[in-house]
């Protein structure tokens, strides 16, 4: 599996397959979360929270903050500590 961004959107791919995505609002320093989804037979496998990763680490290397409205990506973040240093304060 594997992952693409583009256009405010972080992509889980197997082969050309989309498995998943979460999706995100760039207001100048600030990615706001807007949505999570993974497909039915990956939900409870932690594809999800390695999607809401990428989108941490994509912030970090940017220099942003994460604003996460999505309640599943909220509750990651708010759930692993090292996520934690990307939040919009």
């Amino acid at each position: 599996m594997d992952f693409q961004h583009q256009d405010n959107r972080i992509t889980l791919l197997d082969g050309s397959d989309e498995l998943g995505f979460v999706s995100y609002q760039e207001n100048g320093d600030v990615l706001t979360i807007d949505h999570t989804e993974v497909a039915p037979e990956l939900s409870g496998k932690g594809m999800g929270k390695k999607l809401v990763g990428q989108l941490v680490e994509h912030a970090r290397n940017d220099g942003k903050s994460v604003d996460p409205q999505c309640p599943y990506a909220k509750k990651v973040i708010e759930r692993t500590e090292e996520y934690q240093d990307v939040l919009v304060k």
